[in-house]
């Protein structure tokens, strides 16, 4: 079943953040726009690569109102020890959700039940708390910001202009196209 649409479930959960701890609510995200980046632990291989690349592209997430959390299912302990531990890990300056229940993996449908951890799963929510474009991968490939980014820009071009739509490669200020019978099959 298709998560297109769904309105993720009310939650509260620890996080880690700046220096400390904070809890985050749904209320917190709603109304701007969310991307949900689930992956599988703390201290590992392929996941610091992942953090640190939407580090790197933190600001520019923010500077169109994207807010990141990235989300696994560890405490939010473990995220602060891994920050402590690893130069890699203290670039990051958005909020590491503490999942140790799995209540959000399981209402994104990214829990691994046999291993009580999360696939690697990127979802962009909109300010309205809905799914809108999602991403669940094999745990032993990583993903890339800059394609998460271009997907949150065209999200929100396509929310704001309804009738048009984002071709392949899209960015902003390129061509777009309204569908029409015209268009079926030519292009």
């Amino acid at each position: 079943m298709s998560l297109i649409g769904k309105e993720i479930s009310d939650f509260a959960v620890q996080a880690f953040t700046g220096n400390g701890f904070k809890e985050i609510k749904k209320s917190d995200i709603l109304g701007k726009w969310c991307v949900f980046f689930f992956y599988p632990a703390d201290f590992t291989f392929v996941c610091p690569t992942e953090l640190e690349d939407l580090a790197d592209k933190y600001e520019e997430f923010k500077g169109i109102g994207c807010e990141i959390y990235s989300v696994s299912c560890d405490s939010h302990f473990v995220h602060k020890a891994w920050r402590d531990a690893s130069k890699t890990i203290q670039k990051i300056q958005y909020p590491m959700l503490a999942d140790p229940t799995g209540s959000l993996a399981r209402d994104f449908d990214v829990m691994i039940e046999a291993d009580g951890t999360a696939e690697r799963g990127s979802f962009i929510v909109n300010p309205e708390g809905r799914i809108v474009a999602y991403e669940v991968i094999a745990g032993n490939v990583g993903r890339n910001a800059d394609e998460l980014f271009r997907r949150v820009q065209a999200s929100q071009f396509v929310a704001e202009h309804g009738d048009q739509v984002c071709p392949a490669k899209w960015r902003p200020g390129a061509d777009t196209l309204k569908p029409s019978l015209d268009l079926v099959g030519l292009i």
